[in-house]
């Protein structure tokens, strides 16, 4: 599989390390506006690569994205301490202006994979510039924020979060939402599990746990200024479910006709993924108030990705 990646920062970077070390993908391309920071990043994880799959990275140009198979887009101003997602919009909707038209005439049969925040909003942005089919424009999703939710589950109950199956859904942000009504451990719904081993989920933990998912970006933020290893391992992964072909169901964000009564907007759902990008999509059962907060959390995505289509509509006059 061939992966370009739009970005050397810390997450392209550590996105790069993580394709190579997994071996998902056998050839990588950095590109980034810094092209001696390219130039040395892809040169460090080349030197790693006899440790694990024989892959080859190198730092490009836009050129060299010809037939890769997903362009992820990790570019963008980053989230500085205090500030939210949203607060990042207005830049990386310019930044978005000068790439993807560039990544589509270099590779126009390819994925797109979006993880510049704000994610959601970004990935509508890209889907509008691209021109593509919205089952080849993919964002990050809550992807992290389900592996995050999973973790601190796995921890409390006592079991692997890879046993765990619990999702997180909408916004990437401040208004995801928690999905508790369905999730299960070894077929028993999560809340019933904890109680059978007698470590009930009161609702001081599951405002703790809520908590640690929704503000963890802001807490990593503020201890070392970015966050990459989560989100460089939920990047593989979506790689990996494309390029085996896996139909693995993943929290992905995609454009979605209707979610709880909005139109048109770009959240997380779960979704099946594989060669193609987004097979299909599935819209899993909720309680009341479960529903009431996708509803909210959409609500807010769509608000935000009207003002990014006005900017985008005002550049492209100007």
């Amino acid at each position: 599989m061939k992966v370009g990646i739009i970005g050397a920062g810390s997450v392209g970077s550590a996105t790069a390390f993580a394709l190579v070390m997994r071996g998902i993908a056998r050839k990588v391309v950095l590109i980034d506006s810094n092209e001696k920071r390219a130039q040395a990043e892809a040169m460090d994880i080349a030197h790693s690569s006899p440790f694990a799959v024989a892959s080859k990275i190198k730092a490009g140009t836009y050129q060299d994205l010809a037939g890769a198979e997903v362009v992820i887009i990790t570019a963008g101003a980053n989230q500085k301490p205090g500030e939210t997602r949203i607060d990042l919009l207005g830049r990386n909707v310019k930044i978005f202006e000068d790439i993807i038209p560039k990544v589509v005439e270099a590779a126009p049969n390819t994925i797109l994979l979006i993880t510049a925040n704000p994610a959601d909003i970004m990935t509508e942005v890209a889907l509008k510039l691209s021109g593509f089919p919205k089952e080849r424009v993919i964002g990050s999703g809550t992807v992290l924020d389900t592996s995050r939710f999973r973790t601190l589950l796995g921890y409390y109950l006592g079991v692997s979060p890879k046993s765990i199956h619990a999702n997180v859904l909408g916004e990437h942000g401040d208004s995801e939402v928690l999905i508790w009504s369905n999730g299960d451990a070894g077929t028993v719904q999560i809340e019933k599990f904890a109680e059978m081993i007698g470590k009930p989920f009161t609702p001081e933990v599951k405002a703790h746990i809520d908590d640690c998912v929704r503000n963890a970006a802001y807490q990593i933020i503020e201890g070392k200024g970015a966050t990459f290893y989560g989100i460089a391992g939920a990047l593989s992964r979506i790689c990996q479910a494309i390029s085996t072909n896996e139909y693995a169901i993943l929290t992905v964000c995609s454009h979605h006709d209707d979610v709880e009564g909005i139109k048109d907007v770009c959240l997380s759902l779960p979704t099946v993924i594989g060669k193609r990008g987004i097979h299909s999509v599935i819209y899993p059962r909720f309680s009341e108030s479960e529903a009431r907060d996708l509803k909210f959390s959409a609500e807010k995505i769509k608000q935000y990705s009207e003002e990014a289509m006005a900017q985008l509509s005002s550049d492209k006059q100007n």
